[in-house]
């Protein structure tokens, strides 16, 4: 990469790196706080959180119970379709009848949610609450972010308030609390998402912005008024990298050790390990292997090595799942999807045209407009029965609703742009976030039935990235809480209807 890709980092009269000005209320607050306590207790909010939002977890579409559940009896294609007995799925879509196999089917899905599942099954059999996994995972997600948002903002209080913008003010709230099959897996992907992203960073500090999080300071030095209000910097475990000639201070945050991190995690290691990640996100939703150009940018070593041990690392999965397809379908790339096309019910048919492919750049522009602008249903012969389950005056639209509606926070992406160009972490996210979202948009399906855009799940990891420094260098303000509180209240809405309505 070249040299006009690097971020200067300047330094203040001091000769320390500079932070993302004042602390804000809410960072001297938690700053006092153990950043691991306090990752916990996000873990277990969102917990609670997501699992009494949908009390019922009926599972009534838990395909990857009965993928996980013909494994464990030795067969790749799930039975289907079962009308008989206490568990049934004779009601499923997304089931392409095996053409090999009478009385069984094969999912569309790539198989990782099965796999993560599999230990539960064999515990619990059909009986395994997926939706109850799903909420779970999710929260677990919510501490995934919880540690990127740490290595992006100096302010521990905007490192809380975009984690919670994740947790509670995009749809992966609704995907955990949901937990029906499509659901479950956004919530798998994402979770390795976020993992990945943080250690393609953790390996590049240089990728990070001139205000880094506070803690980091020139030649071993604290940064001034280190203290309960500052994030220590990286510690004796943490792999690090040269920032224009500073090198950061102790850290007792991390886990770690320097010497144990750089067996594991050193230069290109991270690349491939980031990579590998990302691949095996994509067994569970298969468009984030669009997201790999990010580690071509952010990541240990050279360019030329990132390119190709990040693709190295992804190929590995990718090589596993063309091999299961071939396994249980005969073919390389699984046509569950095309057979399905031409069958399933669609809410609305002028959305899908029988003549184009199942992935086609002909269906971009019409599920651009639902992914960012699909506005709610209205419906004014009700009155101002707001949430009237029988009669809602405004309800979510199951086609979708756009991301500027249900999560305005979003709009936070855009001061980052401005840097584009010369900020390489800030280029590897957007790219990522633009080709994952186009390669969904090309789907001939639209995510329904969902609330909001189901699919933004499969990028969100990565739009973290320049929200997260947009707050950083904006502070934990007005408008950046009311845009937050906003995408909050929004996604409270459509997780109610989405459970009243039983979709």
């Amino acid at each position: 990469m070249s040299a006009s890709w690097r971020v200067a980092v300047p330094t203040d009269e001091t000769g320390h790196l500079p932070v993302s000005g004042p602390k804000s209320r809410l960072g001297r607050r938690v700053g006092a706080l153990s950043p691991r306590r306090l990752g916990v207790v996000l873990v277990a909010v969102a917990a609670i959180v997501y699992v009494i939002s949908n009390p019922l977890h009926d599972d009534l579409y838990n395909h990857f119970v009965w993928q996980a559940d013909a494994w464990l009896h030795g067969r790749l294609p799930i039975a289907y379709p079962v009308s008989s007995g206490p568990f049934q799925n004779w009601y499923f879509q997304d089931v392409m009848p095996d053409p090999r196999h009478a009385g069984f089917g094969i999912l569309p899905f790539p198989p990782l949610p099965a796999v993560v599942l599999l230990p539960v099954v064999a515990l619990m059999g059909m009986a395994t609450p997926a939706s109850l996994v799903a909420a779970l995972l999710g929260a677990i997600d919510v501490g995934l972010a919880w540690r990127l948002c740490r290595r992006l903002a100096a302010d521990r209080g905007v490192a809380l308030v975009a984690t919670a913008f994740l947790a509670f003010g995009t749809v992966a709230w609704y995907a955990a609390a949901i937990g029906t099959t499509w659901f479950l897996a956004h919530v798998v992907a994402l979770g390795l998402s976020l993992l990945a992203v943080t250690i393609a960073i953790d390996a590049d500090p240089a990728s990070l912005p001139a205000d880094p999080p506070a803690g980091v300071a020139a030649a071993g030095r604290s940064t001034p008024g280190n203290g309960p209000e500052h994030e220590p910097g990286p510690g004796p475990g943490d792999e690090v990298g040269p920032v224009e000639g500073h090198r950061p201070g102790p850290d007792p945050t991390h886990e770690l050790g320097r010497e144990r991190r750089g067996r594991l995690l050193g230069g290109g290691r991270a690349t491939f390990v980031a990579a590998l990640l990302l691949g095996l996100a994509s067994l569970a939703r298969l468009t984030v292997v669009f997201g790999l150009p990010f580690l071509f940018l952010v990541g240990g070593g050279s360019w030329r090595r990132r390119v190709v041990l990040a693709v190295a690392g992804a190929a590995i999965p990718l090589a596993a799942l063309a091999g299961y397809n071939l396994a249980t379908t005969g073919q390389l790339f699984n046509p569950a999807y095309a057979a399905i096309a031409r069958t399933e019910y669609r809410p609305d048919p002028s959305l899908y045209h029988a003549d184009w492919g199942v992935e086609d750049v002909r269906y971009i522009p019409q599920n651009l407009v639902i992914a960012l602008l699909r506005p709610p249903q209205v419906r004014p012969e009700c009155g101002l029965a707001l949430l009237d389950p029988n009669c809602g005056t405004v309800q979510p639209d199951p086609v979708g609703m756009g991301l500027l509606l249900t999560s305005p926070a979003f709009l936070l992406v855009l001061p980052a742009l401005r840097r584009l160009l010369r900020d390489r972490l800030v280029a590897g996210a957007t790219i990522a976030v633009v080709l994952i979202g186009l390669a969904d948009a090309a789907h001939f399906s639209q995510g329904w039935v969902q609330f909001g855009w189901r699919f933004s799940n499969d990028f969100v990891a990565f739009a973290l990235v320049p929200i997260t420094l947009v707050m950083g260098r904006m502070g934990v303000n007005r408008r950046v809480v009311a845009l937050v509180g906003l995408s909050v209240l929004v996604n409270l809405w459509g997780v109610y209807w989405g459970v009243v309505l039983g979709w």
